[in-house]
């Protein structure tokens, strides 16, 4: 009885330790404003799911587990660096085209842009 007790408290432990690390980003967090991981600069994605975690009110997504690791070390540099780069593309402005829709943009007959 005794053994069946202690094999159904380790269970329920080991249960709630899962659901803890199976727990959604919290919706109160500042969503996380890249499609690159916050260390390595890789695409999300690309490497299966991305890891999302929420430090200090903020959601952060991570390409793998490792740089989760890497984070933890110092998650004031990166933030710093998440910040800055955020910054920079608030700072572009937004009705600039892309080089491959100045090509083809009309001037005259509209077939200026093309190599026919």
């Amino acid at each position: 009885m005794l053994r069946t007790l202690i094999t159904l408290s380790l269970t329920l432990v080991a249960g709630l330790a899962v659901a803890e690390d199976a727990k959604p980003a919290d919706v109160t967090a500042t969503p996380y404003p890249l499609d690159t991981c916050i260390v390595s600069g890789e695409k999300l994605g690309g490497m299966g799911e991305p890891v999302v975690k929420v430090v200090d009110g903020r959601e952060v997504k991570f390409c793998c587990n490792g740089c989760i690791k890497k984070f933890t070390k110092d998650p004031a540099k990166f933030f710093a660096a998440l910040d800055a780069t955020v910054k920079e593309a608030a700072a572009k402005p937004v009705d600039a085209k892309p080089a491959a829709e100045e090509k083809h943009e009309k001037k005259g007959d509209g077939h200026e842009g093309h190599a026919h």
